[in-house]
């Protein structure tokens, strides 16, 4: 399964007991979507490509400007006015091109979410907004596919992965994203980093977070987020995890399902 190319890149996952060979063919062979390849998805996308994910894709419609390059490290000065997917196919190709990239210079929507998604093992979603966030985990719940998701503040940042569509040792459905937070905030409540600001680096470390967890779920090593909200104060440097069970109410797989496809997006 691997090269001798692979097999020296890849010896530092190799010797280590929990991943081995099986586990690093596991990576190659395995597709992960990332939505955005923005603050949270540049690091994300780095540290899989070089930890050896067989297909990388990456959904964003965006292009670079020069504000995003203070924490969106995949993105280079020259690279200002370009897309965000040609920019960051280039990087991951100099990086480790046993890789597979696929760029979908799109925007996300109702339309296209399951197609998309459903081409792909595991979700890594790194967007800036609420709207595309529940699109997102409403998407991998009808997929069935697991989504692993990160939210950035502006000294603060949380994490959790997301598998509603399966069931736990009890035979009860996972939580979904809904059952954590049930409704987005009001408009203009929540400001964006162009207003607030965020710290750079605090992208960086949230965004490796993503990929680790990400190469946890494929490998199958250790304890995962299903349940569990992590969540960093960049302060105070100071983790703290929330356990978050399945709401009996929430309209996806709650006792009385409400949601039955993805319409609710298209209002």
């Amino acid at each position: 399964m691997l090269s001798p190319d692979e097999l020296e890149r890849y010896a530092r996952h190799i010797v280590l007991r929990d991943v081995g060979g099986p586990g690093q063919a596991a990576l190659k062979q395995a597709s992960v979507l990332v939505i955005g390849a923005g603050g949270l998805g540049a690091p994300a996308l780095m540290y899989l490509a070089a930890a050896g994910i067989g297909t990388l894709g990456v959904v964003d419609d965006d292009v670079v400007s020069l504000s995003n390059l203070q924490r969106q490290v995949i993105h280079t000065t020259p690279d200002i006015g370009r897309h965000k997917v040609e920019s960051a196919a280039e990087r991951i190709a100099a990086l480790n091109p046993h890789v597979r990239f696929v760029g979908h210079a799109t925007w996300l929507n109702a339309d296209n979410a399951l197609g998309l998604i459903g081409d792909y093992d595991l979700v890594l979603d790194g967007s800036d907004n609420f709207s595309t966030r529940y699109l997102v985990s409403d998407a991998c719940f009808f997929a069935k596919r697991p989504l692993i998701t990160a939210a950035l503040g502006t000294f603060d940042g949380s994490l959790t992965t997301i598998r509603a569509h399966e069931k736990n040792e009890a035979g009860e459905f996972n939580p979904t994203y809904r059952c954590l937070f049930p409704e987005a905030p009001p408009p203009g409540t929540v400001p964006a980093c162009s207003e607030a600001g965020v710290m750079g680096a605090l992208a960086g470390v949230l965004g490796s977070m993503m990929a680790l967890e990400a190469i946890r779920e494929i490998v199958g090593f250790g304890e995962g987020l299903v349940g569990r909200l992590l969540m960093l104060d960049a302060r105070a440097m100071r983790f703290e995890t929330l356990r978050y069970a399945r709401d009996p109410a929430n309209p996806l797989n709650g006792d009385g399902p409400v949601f039955e496809d993805l319409s609710i997006h298209r209002e």
